[in-house]
């Protein structure tokens, strides 16, 4: 797989998927191979600071879904991942599965792939969710094409977003760019 799309949102299509979406339907368009990954109605448990994962090299928790999920990123080239903004940040739902990439952190596993953030507002906060996402893809080392942020509610209010959409297809764009170079 090239192109990893993760939505933190608990709405499996609310307004982050589809703008996801639309990053990745570009990458798609242009012969890239894309999937798209929800973290709705997956169980993803908390961090449990227990520092195991130092001598483990992956979280030692095992009984819900974040294995799944993190070995898709692992084999990712290029991850978008995007949360809906909740109290001016990111989802719990999606802090925990990045809290739990600190399993990958201790060897680099990330270093060197690209990422985006994309957020989602109904009417502020998703500078500093994008923020908290790129502060997960500059500790794993990626390197950064940037944050797609937007506005929306209800769901598909989204794609009413003119802007938001334009840039979410510049940087699919950019992408495809990247990967197929002429």
């Amino acid at each position: 797989m090239k192109v990893l799309g993760l939505s933190g949102s608990m709405r499996k299509e609310g307004n982050t998927a589809q703008l996801i979406q639309v990053i990745l339907g570009q990458c798609k368009n242009a012969g890239l191979k894309t999937e798209f990954v929800t973290l709705a109605g997956k169980k993803i448990h908390p961090c449990l600071g227990c520092l195991k994962c130092m001598e483990k090299k992956w979280c030692v928790i095992e009984n819900d879904d974040w294995g799944e999920i993190a070995q898709k990123v692992l084999e990712c080239e290029v991850l978008v991942i995007g949360s809906p903004t909740y109290y001016y940040d990111i989802t719990g739902q999606l802090k925990n599965f990045i809290d739990r990439s600190y399993s990958l952190y201790h060897d680099r596993r990330l270093s060197g792939k690209k990422g985006i953030a994309v957020a989602v507002n109904a009417s502020m906060g998703a500078e500093r969710a994008a923020a908290t996402i790129e502060g997960f893809l500059g500790a794993h080392e990626f390197a950064s094409l940037g944050a797609v942020t937007g506005t929306g509610t209800d769901e598909g209010d989204i794609m009413k977003d003119a802007k938001a959409v334009a840039h979410a297809k510049k940087t699919g764009d950019k992408i495809v760019r990247l990967l197929k170079p002429r």
